[in-house]
């Protein structure tokens, strides 16, 4: 099988392509007229196992605007997963039919493992609790459209950072651009995984700290990334019921705020930012709606380019293992996908520390 380059984590593009990226989407925005027949004859299958609802129609939205078509569904009960029908073979089916498959799944390493069986770029729309690295280019394009500039910022992630996918994937991505500065706003059984910590932030050197309440640092921050606490990420509901108010912005904090920051959320929301703020200048969440289309519109455009020039840069920097270890994550894709290879890779030498490739848990169980 060609290699084919596929968009499973925000690492899979360099610093310079994401501000290419972000580039191709502000001259989209600036000259729609010019790209509406881009992708004239082309189809975009978006392959949503788990709800949602502004990433698949932007998506879908992204590739009409382009002149192409979509194909797809909207949950897994219109899938032949129903019938038992494995993700990989979906994935291998839909690729005869479609130029370029964006796919959310709820098992994280999905999008990893479909990337592995089709033969057109699989774009991740979110897997499970691990990453969404679309989310994080609307996010990047917000921000910068806002700000001017994606360095020497002051960024507080409130809420869920622990199962929060758009948050791991904006601190990859932050954590690149110098002079950032990450403030972590979140009860301590919520904080950030340690594979995020240990493996991305620290060797960047990157400068963070953690805060109890947005009211404590509230006055500090260029942008304030809010998310909700994710019912359907938690095995405990009662751990869910007690955490899941325990932060939310409202008119009367943002009084301290400065004038020109922003808010910025992934959506949905629930109860973490009241209606009280929609109408503040500073709330940018809607906007950031509209900008994910225009980001996906660009990275549709990329990854179909390098497609057809058959460009593919090797993204795996660590050695594989496949034998020696079993993941025991409930919720890699490898517990139900069995036939799957189980795949681990040393993260960190000095103590001795593998990952799983799919999932990213930290393991060293022998088989």
């Amino acid at each position: 099988m060609n290699k084919i380059r596929h968009l499973i984590d925000i690492s899979d593009l360099t610093t310079e392509e994401i501000d290419g990226i972000i580039a191709v989407a502000e001259d989209i925005m600036r000259h729609r007229a010019d790209y509406a027949h881009a992708c004239d004859g082309k189809k975009i299958a978006t392959l949503f196992f788990e709800p949602s609802t502004r990433t698949r129609l932007s998506f879908e939205a992204a590739m009409i605007e382009l002149g192409g078509n979509t194909l797809g569904f909207a949950s897994a009960s219109n899938s032949s997963t129903t019938k038992g029908e494995s993700v990989m073979d979906t994935i291998r089916t839909v690729s005869a039919y479609a130029d370029i498959i964006a796919m959310r799944h709820p098992l994280e390493g999905a999008a990893l493992a479909a990337s592995r069986r089709s033969v057109v770029p699989v774009i991740n729309a979110g897997d499970g609790g691990h990453c969404h690295p679309t989310q994080t280019l609307a996010d990047l394009l917000t921000i910068k459209n806002r700000h001017g500039r994606l360095h020497g910022l002051t960024v507080g992630i409130c809420g869920d950072l622990k199962y929060g996918r758009t948050v791991h994937s904006l601190i990859n991505a932050l954590t690149r651009y110098p002079g950032n500065r990450l403030i972590m706003i979140s009860p301590p059984e919520l904080g950030i995984p340690n594979y995020v910590r240990y493996e991305i932030m620290e060797p960047r050197g990157a400068v963070w700290s953690t805060c109890s309440t947005i009211e404590d640092c509230i006055a500090d921050l260029d942008v304030l990334y809010m998310t909700r606490i994710q019912k359907e990420r938690f095995a405990d509901l009662d751990e869910y019921e007690r955490l899941k108010d325990c932060y939310v912005l409202n008119a009367e904090k943002m009084k301290a705020a400065r004038s020109d920051m922003s808010v910025l959320h992934p959506l949905p929301r629930v109860k973490e930012i009241s209606v009280d703020v929609d109408d503040d200048p500073r709330a940018c969440y809607f906007k950031q709606v509209e900008y994910g289309k225009f980001m996906r519109m660009a990275l549709i455009l990329r990854l179909l380019d390098d497609a057809a020039k058959g460009y593919c840069p090797e993204t795996t920097r660590r050695e594989i293992l496949s034998e020696g270890f079993v993941c025991r994550n409930p919720k890699c894709v490898t517990a139900v996908e069995t036939d799957l290879p189980q795949q681990f890779s040393l993260r960190d030498k000095a103590h001795n520390v593998y990952r799983c490739e799919y999932c990213e848990t930290r393991f060293g169980h022998q088989k």
